[in-house]
Protein backbone atom coordinates (compact mmCIF):
# COMPACT_ATOMS: atom_id res chain seq x y z
CA UNK A 1 0.00 0.00 0.00
CA UNK A 2 1.33 3.42 -0.77
CA UNK A 3 1.17 6.27 1.39
CA UNK A 4 2.10 8.66 -0.79
CA UNK A 5 -1.35 8.59 -2.58
CA UNK A 6 -2.58 10.84 0.23
CA UNK A 7 -1.79 14.09 -0.88
CA UNK A 8 -3.68 16.37 0.46
CA UNK A 9 -5.61 16.39 3.84
CA UNK A 10 -9.23 16.64 1.65
CA UNK A 11 -11.74 13.83 3.38
CA UNK A 12 -14.34 14.88 0.35
CA UNK A 13 -16.22 16.58 2.98
CA UNK A 14 -15.50 20.41 2.31
CA UNK A 15 -17.83 22.63 3.85
CA UNK A 16 -16.12 25.72 2.95
CA UNK A 17 -18.08 26.01 -0.26
CA UNK A 18 -20.90 26.64 1.95
CA UNK A 19 -19.48 29.71 3.87
CA UNK A 20 -17.55 28.43 6.35
CA UNK A 21 -14.10 29.73 7.28
CA UNK A 22 -12.60 25.92 8.44
CA UNK A 23 -13.86 22.87 6.74
CA UNK A 24 -15.77 20.98 8.55
CA UNK A 25 -13.47 17.73 6.66
CA UNK A 26 -10.34 18.10 6.71
CA UNK A 27 -10.20 21.33 9.37
CA UNK A 28 -7.96 23.33 6.78
CA UNK A 29 -8.88 27.02 6.32
CA UNK A 30 -10.74 28.28 3.45
CA UNK A 31 -7.88 29.62 2.13
CA UNK A 32 -6.10 26.86 2.57
CA UNK A 33 -8.76 24.65 0.48
CA UNK A 34 -8.67 27.38 -2.42
CA UNK A 35 -5.13 27.73 -2.97
CA UNK A 36 -3.87 24.16 -1.97
CA UNK A 37 -2.67 23.22 -5.51
CA UNK A 38 -0.78 26.61 -5.45
CA UNK A 39 1.28 25.92 -2.35
CA UNK A 40 4.57 24.85 -2.58
CA UNK A 41 6.04 22.17 -0.18
CA UNK A 42 6.64 24.40 2.98
CA UNK A 43 3.60 25.63 2.69
CA UNK A 44 1.93 22.38 2.61
CA UNK A 45 4.36 20.70 5.09
CA UNK A 46 2.84 23.56 7.50
CA UNK A 47 -0.68 22.83 7.02
CA UNK A 48 -0.11 18.98 7.60
CA UNK A 49 2.04 19.99 10.40
CA UNK A 50 -0.74 21.89 12.34
CA UNK A 51 -3.51 19.83 11.40
CA UNK A 52 -1.29 16.90 12.65
CA UNK A 53 -0.74 18.69 16.64
CA UNK A 54 -4.27 19.55 17.02
CA UNK A 55 -5.36 16.19 16.19
CA UNK A 56 -2.52 14.55 18.43
CA UNK A 57 -3.18 16.65 20.92
CA UNK A 58 -7.34 15.50 20.85
CA UNK A 59 -6.54 11.98 20.70
CA UNK A 60 -4.12 11.86 23.30
CA UNK A 61 -6.65 13.25 25.63
CA UNK A 62 -8.87 10.06 24.90
CA UNK A 63 -6.61 7.10 24.12
CA UNK A 64 -2.96 5.42 24.68
CA UNK A 65 -1.33 3.84 21.36
CA UNK A 66 0.86 1.29 23.54
CA UNK A 67 1.81 -0.92 20.25
CA UNK A 68 2.28 1.58 17.09
CA UNK A 69 3.79 -1.50 15.16
CA UNK A 70 0.15 -3.72 15.87
CA UNK A 71 -1.82 -0.67 14.39
CA UNK A 72 0.33 0.07 11.45
CA UNK A 73 -0.06 -3.55 10.61
CA UNK A 74 -3.58 -3.43 11.04
CA UNK A 75 -4.12 -0.33 9.16
CA UNK A 76 -2.22 -2.19 5.86
CA UNK A 77 -3.98 -4.83 6.19
CA UNK A 78 -7.37 -3.21 6.09
CA UNK A 79 -6.18 -1.30 3.45
CA UNK A 80 -7.28 1.76 5.76
CA UNK A 81 -5.39 5.26 4.14
CA UNK A 82 -2.52 6.68 6.66
CA UNK A 83 0.18 8.90 6.69
CA UNK A 84 3.51 6.55 7.51
CA UNK A 85 5.29 9.62 8.74
CA UNK A 86 2.67 11.15 11.29
CA UNK A 87 1.69 10.31 14.65
CA UNK A 88 0.43 6.87 15.48
CA UNK A 89 -2.44 9.33 17.44
CA UNK A 90 -3.20 10.15 13.86
CA UNK A 91 -3.22 6.76 12.43
CA UNK A 92 -5.41 5.85 15.21
CA UNK A 93 -8.03 8.66 14.19
CA UNK A 94 -7.92 7.04 11.07
CA UNK A 95 -8.54 3.68 12.03
CA UNK A 96 -11.32 5.39 14.31
CA UNK A 97 -12.74 7.49 11.17
CA UNK A 98 -13.33 4.11 9.17
CA UNK A 99 -13.99 1.37 11.37
CA UNK A 100 -15.98 2.96 14.63
CA UNK A 101 -18.91 1.09 13.88
CA UNK A 102 -17.02 -2.28 13.25
CA UNK A 103 -14.48 -2.40 15.93
CA UNK A 104 -15.07 -4.83 18.56
CA UNK A 105 -11.49 -5.00 20.54
CA UNK A 106 -9.74 -2.11 19.84
CA UNK A 107 -6.75 -3.38 21.90
CA UNK A 108 -6.32 -5.54 18.79
CA UNK A 109 -5.31 -2.58 16.94
CA UNK A 110 -2.60 -1.58 19.83
CA UNK A 111 -5.39 1.20 21.16
CA UNK A 112 -6.65 1.25 24.84
CA UNK A 113 -9.35 4.01 25.50
CA UNK A 114 -7.80 5.98 28.53
CA UNK A 115 -10.34 5.16 31.70
CA UNK A 116 -12.50 8.33 31.25
CA UNK A 117 -13.78 6.88 27.99
CA UNK A 118 -13.95 3.28 28.33
CA UNK A 119 -17.81 3.07 28.63
CA UNK A 120 -17.85 5.28 25.26
CA UNK A 121 -19.09 3.66 21.69
CA UNK A 122 -16.80 4.21 19.26
CA UNK A 123 -18.96 6.06 16.95
CA UNK A 124 -19.66 8.26 19.99
CA UNK A 125 -15.73 9.02 20.81
CA UNK A 126 -15.49 9.63 16.47
CA UNK A 127 -17.63 12.45 16.76
CA UNK A 128 -16.37 13.68 19.87
CA UNK A 129 -12.96 13.94 18.17
CA UNK A 130 -13.75 15.47 15.29
CA UNK A 131 -15.89 17.81 17.09
CA UNK A 132 -13.13 18.73 19.32
CA UNK A 133 -10.39 18.72 16.28
CA UNK A 134 -12.78 21.52 14.32
CA UNK A 135 -13.01 23.60 17.49
CA UNK A 136 -9.26 23.35 18.03
CA UNK A 137 -8.66 24.34 14.31
CA UNK A 138 -11.57 27.39 14.65
CA UNK A 139 -9.94 28.85 17.64
CA UNK A 140 -6.37 28.73 16.18
CA UNK A 141 -7.85 30.39 12.89
CA UNK A 142 -9.72 33.09 15.24
CA UNK A 143 -7.09 33.43 17.07
CA UNK A 144 -3.93 33.77 14.45
CA UNK A 145 -5.37 33.99 10.80
CA UNK A 146 -8.66 36.10 11.49
CA UNK A 147 -6.53 39.08 12.96
CA UNK A 148 -4.38 39.30 9.60
CA UNK A 149 -7.28 39.10 7.14
CA UNK A 150 -8.96 41.63 8.82
CA UNK A 151 -5.79 44.13 9.17
CA UNK A 152 -5.30 43.57 5.36
CA UNK A 153 -8.54 44.40 4.69
CA UNK A 154 -7.99 47.55 6.46
CA UNK A 155 -4.93 48.32 4.75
Amino acid sequence: MSNQSIKTPCVGLCSTVYGDLVCRGCKRFHHEVIHWNGYDEAQKRAVWMRLEYLLVQVMEAKIEVFDPQRLREQLEQRKIRFVAHQSEYCWAYQLLARGARVINQLDAYGIVLLPEFRDWELPELRDAIDREFFLLSEAHYERYIAPGFLQDGLG
